[in-house]
């Protein structure tokens, strides 16, 4: 029994070892069923709660303990989008978009509308963005991905496309959800300032006026909403409010203020500014 007893936990190493760290290569997680959402939560834990997000995402042990959470259920979506997403941070889409598909292949119902905000905002893939808006609609109507309804997205992606009358129904349906069905409910600035973006690009100055007002009076140091109220006062012959606030947006940006998404950090939203186009503006008017 004695001689044995060595050789018993020198077996039992290599499992316990490894608990709340990335598995060497060529090692295998303890047996499990990965078709149970407790195993597989439990898996989650082990590897991602209790190791990666306790590192920084630049780090490659990130990417270690996704492979090793991989490699012991592949059939986990998450797994694959946390692998992607120091990839997607750093620009690097090449390698993401793979991973992004798989999480997209084993979960639609959680992982197609992110894919589309990624399409969206960070490859500027607006065709493909809408693509998966539609079809994610589908599975779950009304649902909403990093804060916004799936019509925010379809319509800045058809903005960008200059499919103006399709953005202008797609923000208003995002308006409608918004408001709720008692009407109350308050339109978040950004749908409000692509909305005038829109309706700016149209050439309905009036109406872009209205929205991207309604925009600065739920956040006055908006740079883009300035930017473009003052090239919409300018279109209409208003020389004095487009030097007003083109001036405002100047201040803001050297205030710190920015157009106001998570993801700023990360990729360039459309209509995002800086301050040499307000400059350049500003020179043009005469300043």
């Amino acid at each position: 029994m004695g001689k044995w007893w060595p050789l018993f936990l020198s077996l039992l190493a290599p499992a316990y070892s490894s608990y709340g760290q990335p598995a060497a290569a060529g090692s295998s997680a303890l047996a499990g069923d990965c078709g149970s959402k407790a195993y597989q939560d439990s898996l989650v834990a082990r590897y991602l709660d209790r190791g990666a997000h306790r590192i920084s995402h630049l780090s490659p042990q990130w990417g270690q303990y996704c492979d090793s959470l991989i490699a012991a259920c592949p059939n986990i979506a998450y797994a694959y989008q946390q692998k992607a997403m120091p990839l997607i941070k750093c620009g690097d889409y090449a390698k993401a978009f793979p991973l992004v598909n798989k999480a997209v292949e084993l979960d639609a119902n959680r992982w197609l509308a992110y894919r589309g905000f990624l399409k969206c905002i960070f490859t500027k893939d607006y065709t493909g963005a809408i693509a998966d808006f539609q079809r994610v609609a589908k599975l779950k109507p009304n649902g909403r991905e990093m804060d916004h309804t799936y019509s925010f997205f379809e319509g800045v992606s058809e903005l960008e496309l200059g499919n103006y009358k399709r953005a202008e129904t797609a923000f208003a349906h995002d308006m409608a959800l918004q408001r709720g069905t008692d009407g109350t409910g308050e339109i978040h600035f950004n749908t409000l300032f692509y909305a005038g973006m829109v309706a700016a690009a149209s050439k309905q100055h009036a109406q872009a006026e209205l929205y991207l007002q309604q925009c600065l009076k739920v956040y006055p140091q908006y740079p883009e909403a300035n930017y473009y109220l003052a090239l919409t006062y300018r279109a209409q012959g208003r020389p004095a409010l487009a030097r007003q606030h083109l001036e405002a947006a100047q201040r803001a940006l050297t205030g710190g203020y920015r157009l106001n998404e998570d993801n700023i950090f990360y990729a360039n939203y459309p209509g995002q500014i800086t301050e040499h186009e307000v400059t350049q503006a500003l020179k043009q008017s005469g300043n």
